[in-house]
């Protein structure tokens, strides 16, 4: 299934190597730990697997270190709205990626000059009541020219949906930890 797709995205907030070893090395990694200040010396045991296991690694939110531990880039998210993050994008192969669950979000992406947009929730999740749904997906789609990754309530039951979305690739939190052996 993951070879339909251009990229794959796991978000992690702790490094079990003995799970993500079983990943497909296609499944690019992103870090983000907004609650506990950032362990550097995690960071650097998370990238030097990833450099093993050939897979991209990112950290979120924090483009300087992401920039300074030579990382495959940094995820914005949606609450950031700072546009001081394009400077890092020119230079080596230093991808910045990011959220967005609305117009304006997307619009602030674009200023931020992400190299792809997370739209998200998808589809229905238990954090949240409200999700966008394909309709909608497909309108914030069309609004920019960036690549698109589909993100949120991605599950077994619905991602053969993201087929008829046609989007470049997704992301997932919970949905690739259950099933790392399948992909």
């Amino acid at each position: 299934m993951y070879k339909e797709f251009n990229e794959i995205y796991h978000f992690i907030d702790e490094f079990k190597e003995s799970d993500l070893v079983k990943l497909n090395s296609k499944i690019s990694l992103i870090f983000r730990n907004y609650d506990k200040n950032t362990d550097i010396t995690l960071i650097k045991k998370i990238k030097n697997f990833c450099k093993k296991t050939r897979r991209k690694f990112y950290l979120a939110n924090e483009t300087r270190l992401a920039y300074k531990l030579d990382l495959d880039g940094v995820y914005i998210p949606s609450f950031n709205k700072s546009i001081n993050h394009n400077n890092f994008s020119k230079k080596k192969k230093f991808k910045i990626i990011g959220s967005a669950h609305n117009i304006k979000e997307i619009l602030i992406k674009e200023k931020q000059k992400v190299d792809c947009i997370f739209i998200s929730p998808l589809f229905k999740i238990k954090k949240k009541k409200k999700y966008i749904g394909i309709c909608k997906f497909l309108l914030f789609k069309k609004l920019t020219k960036k690549k698109i990754i589909a993100l949120g309530g991605i599950n077994k039951f619905n991602v053969k949906q993201l087929k008829l979305i046609k989007c470049y690739g997704f992301a997932s939190i919970s949905f690739i930890k259950t099933f790392y052996e399948k992909y």
